[in-house]
């Protein structure tokens, strides 16, 4: 990985050389769709419900919202002789637990959230209700149920499409433009510890209205934030790991959005002969693809506050790599939160 200094730039021999076998026309354009973090929690608080479960999502290593054992309504009434108790997912009472901070009137906060701390937080409130005339006491109990699942922002690489045409498509020069194109844009990102990956081509003969019959070459490949180094970055700061190699992989693609202008300005100022290979006009397509980590994964019907997160697989369910997808179990297995394997 690079190490300070300034950002190394795409050497101007490399560019000319994949320049004098390509010309590009027009503005590329690369439509990036950046993701943004869903803030589930509003204010700092989330109050209960006693008509049904209430669910939360909480970033690991962060702290939980304040859950309030209360409902809304309740909230804005006087209340007797309040009394709380608070059992966590492993069915203990959380009062004087280490990880949490309880307050006098009910209010609990999870700290350092963990995947193991997933699951339901119950709440009893228990207070007294005093008849104005007779001054009878009758006491009232309310029941509190929040489900709380540990969340990762999903780890985000950027599929690539772009056309060039090229006189024949059994020519062994197809083959290695597209190499060194790949040498190239490895070039202009690896201080961002990110790199290319999956590249492939295909060649089609194509008849068009004005030209005739012409070859293409159709290039693919994945941006991927996962280059040589990264796993130094997130020893660096653990907590963030995800948002710094999202950050870094949108600033790849946005370099790799440059260099196919900055290409097509060079053939336009410095080339005078026609290349072999030239760009298609606004073939240029940039699409954001997600992944988890091992024990997260999506369900937008299960999830539906947290449909771009990675949420944790529940009991029962595994996730064993990157895909955005847990596992439903074959046989009985898995009865924890997060698992990679049943």
């Amino acid at each position: 990985m690079a190490a300070g200094g300034g950002r190394p730039r795409c050497p101007p021999g490399a560019l000319l050389a994949v320049a004098a076998v390509v010309a590009a026309a027009g503005w590329v354009r690369a439509e990036l769709k950046e993701e943004q973090s869903i803030d589930l929690i509003g204010k700092n608080e989330v109050y209960g419900d006693t008509r049904h479960e209430v669910n939360v999502y909480v970033k690991v290593f962060t702290n939980s919202p304040f859950l309030v054992c209360m409902d809304l309504a309740l909230s804005q009434e006087r209340i007797i002789d309040p009394n709380y108790l608070w059992i966590g997912p492993d069915g203990r009472d959380l009062q004087g637990q280490g990880y949490v901070n309880l307050t006098e009137t009910g209010k609990l906060m999870v700290m350092g959230f963990r995947v193991s701390m997933s699951g339901a937080y119950l709440c009893t409130l228990s207070h007294k209700v005093i008849e104005t005339s007779t001054q009878e006491e009758t006491e009232m109990v309310e029941a509190y149920k929040f489900m709380v699942y540990a969340y990762r922002e999903a780890d985000h690489a950027y599929q690539v499409s772009v056309r060039f045409t090229t006189t024949r498509c059994r020519l062994k020069t197809n083959g290695l433009f597209v190499e060194k194109l790949n040498k190239i844009l490895n070039s202009t990102i690896s201080h961002l510890t990110c790199h290319i990956t999956d590249s492939s081509y295909k060649c089609y003969s194509i008849r068009t209205p004005k030209n005739g019959l012409q070859y293409e070459l159709f290039v693919n490949f994945l941006v991927n934030p996962f280059g040589p180094g990264w796993e130094e970055v997130c020893h660096r700061i653990p907590y963030d790991c995800e948002d710094v190699t999202n950050r870094r992989v949108r600033q790849a693609a946005e370099r790799i959005g440059k260099f196919f202008h900055q290409l097509r300005y060079v053939l336009k100022n410095e080339f005078h002969a026609v290349p072999t290979i030239q760009y298609v006009e606004n073939s240029f397509s940039m699409t954001p693809i997600d992944s988890c980590r091992p024990g997260f994964g999506k369900n937008h019907h299960t999830h539906q506050n947290c449909a771009s997160c990675c949420v944790v697989c529940g009991p029962g369910t595994y996730s064993p790599n990157n895909e955005v997808t847990c596992r439903t179990c074959t046989s009985p297995g898995a009865r924890i939160y997060g698992a990679k394997s049943c």
